[in-house]
């Protein structure tokens, strides 16, 4: 057998070792890149590249129905959203649609595009997206109802700016004022009484971040259903959550005693004892909205519909007591409590009780225990001379 020479063996190794290095470069790039025809990773398919084809306003995809959806997109618009500040990228969202040429969105209609790409969002909002799914809207849509709002009725992904603060995560004074207006989207009606309202008047017209939107008393993404026993018997407290706050009553001069006065009569005692046993269970008795009102609450002193003007009161007393005459509401306190400066004849009749009834249960007590004594001592007396 012929020996293979030292410098021929050498080549051969090196030959073979060119040859494993270059099969696992290609073994690399195939699964970095994906087989022909898979879809690239967002890493690879930058906003940019997408950006070149939907920057166009001219851009617009017309669905079977015949309606048409702009899928225009405004790159600066977008960089200065939260998604865009957080560098989210477009098929992070939109990923089907890393592949080019895309391939088919098969839906009928534009409200159908929107069902099946608003889901994606749970992705990274999945608390949210949770909460969604025991609301009223939610609900609606479980019944059919399409019109129902989703994600991104409210929030537009390509443009939706930051609701909250990073660091102490209280709503933003930009994004408080347009809360009332994204509701206003499917709730106009209702938008249009709560801006002429004594709340929407302050927020629209003085930019008051102190006032009460809807998600204070409806919630966020949990909205409940507000015609039901529970959410009325809840009111006294919900309205509470402001109207006992002092730091916030104290710039408006309004009494903080809204709620202790309200328990403490017999409409709210019935409430509050409906609230805490029976929360399902519907009571007859008022709570805040039956007297000033839901969405069109005004300044009590308003000369068309303030309660404080006794013939505006008496209107409102007459809904659950129709015989009451021209001063049933003079028995109402204003949710004020007895001093000298409000209701004084009522102050100083709590007062008079307050000394009277302490001094003759007093007297009646002293009587009873020197009566006793005296019948100890007479008996004890009676013991010694007999």
């Amino acid at each position: 057998m012929r020996q293979i020479p030292q410098s021929l063996r050498t080549d051969r190794r090196l030959l073979v070792l060119t040859v494993g290095l270059v099969l696992m470069i290609v073994a690399l790039a195939v699964l970095t890149t994906g087989s022909a025809g898979a879809a690239p990773s967002s890493l690879e398919v930058a906003n940019d590249v997408c950006l070149g084809c939907h920057s166009s306003e001219s851009m617009v995809k017309t669905f079977p129905s015949g309606e048409e959806l702009s899928l225009f997109i405004d790159g600066s618009k977008f960089s200065q959203a939260v998604h865009g500040q957080e560098a989210v990228a477009c098929v992070d969202c939109h990923q089907a649609m890393a592949e080019i040429p895309h391939p088919e969105f098969a839906v009928q209609t534009v409200r159908d595009a929107k069902f099946k790409l608003y889901t994606v969002c749970k992705d990274c909002h999945l608390e949210q997206y949770t909460n969604t799914l025991d609301s009223v809207h939610q609900t609606a849509l479980a019944a059919g109802d399409e019109n129902a709002a989703i994600c991104t009725d409210c929030h537009n992904p390509h443009t939706q700016m930051r609701i909250t603060d990073k660091q102490t995560g209280e709503i933003l004074l930009g994004a408080h004022l347009q809360i009332p207006m994204t509701c206003a989207r499917c709730h106009s009606a209702i938008y249009d009484t709560y801006k002429e309202s004594v709340h929407g008047a302050a927020l629209t017209e003085e930019g008051n971040q102190y006032v009460p939107t809807c998600i204070d008393c409806h919630g966020v993404h949990n909205i409940q259903d507000p015609t039901t026993a529970k959410f009325r018997n809840d009111t006294p407290l919900l309205c509470a959550k402001c109207h006992t706050n002092e730091v916030i009553m104290k710039q408006y001069g309004i009494s903080t005693n809204v709620l202790n006065t309200y328990v403490s009569d017999f409409h709210g005692t019935t409430v509050t004892l409906f609230e805490e046993t029976n929360p399902n269970l519907p009571t007859n008795k008022p709570v805040c909205t039956d007297c000033h009102g839901i969405h069109d609450i005004k300044f009590v002193d308003d000369p068309k519909a303030g309660i404080a003007i006794k013939e505006n009161l008496l209107v409102k007393c007459q809904r659950c007591h129709p015989d009451a005459t021209a001063n049933f509401p003079d028995s109402w306190m204003s949710h004020y409590i007895a001093s000298p400066e409000n209701f004084p004849l009522v102050y100083y009749v709590n007062l008079f009780y307050k000394i009277m009834i302490p001094a003759v249960l007093g007297s009646m007590a002293l009587y009873v225990l020197t009566d006793i004594y005296r019948r100890f001592i007479a008996r004890k007396k009676g013991g010694a001379h007999s």
